[in-house]
């Protein structure tokens, strides 16, 4: 089947767009560019996120049986322990942390989005 369209940015809502670019650009490499209510941060190998200014951003809740966590990224690490501690350092928070026999923890990003580091 052709496609019909080409993925741009995936694009979070978020209360500080630059902070939330920071912490990403922190964890995944690439360079953020922009300031303001929009900003782009471009991934080595040209993928690309984007974060916009959202008044009123209202985190999802992970676990929540009644809610839905509305996305989650899933980053791949060649070693669980030493990326925890880096997003960790950069200001990420557990969600999942009591379960260490698993492939991957679950946590937020500082503006409450869900991400998971899955082991190779």
């Amino acid at each position: 089947m052709a496609a019909l369209a080409k993925l741009g940015p995936v694009v979070l809502d978020c209360p500080d767009p630059l902070a939330l670019a920071g912490f990403y650009a922190g964890v995944l490499g690439g360079t953020v560019e922009g300031e303001g209510d929009w900003v782009d941060l471009t991934l080595p190998g040209g993928a690309s996120l984007a974060f916009q200014q959202a008044p009123g951003h209202v985190p999802p809740e992970w676990p929540s049986p009644d809610g839905s966590q509305q996305f989650h990224l899933d980053l791949t690490v060649d070693d669980l322990d030493a990326a925890e501690r880096g997003v960790l350092a950069l200001g990420a928070k557990p969600l999942d942390a009591a379960d260490r026999t698993r492939g991957f923890r679950v946590y937020a990003d500082p503006a409450g989005h869900p991400f998971c580091l899955c082991a190779c």
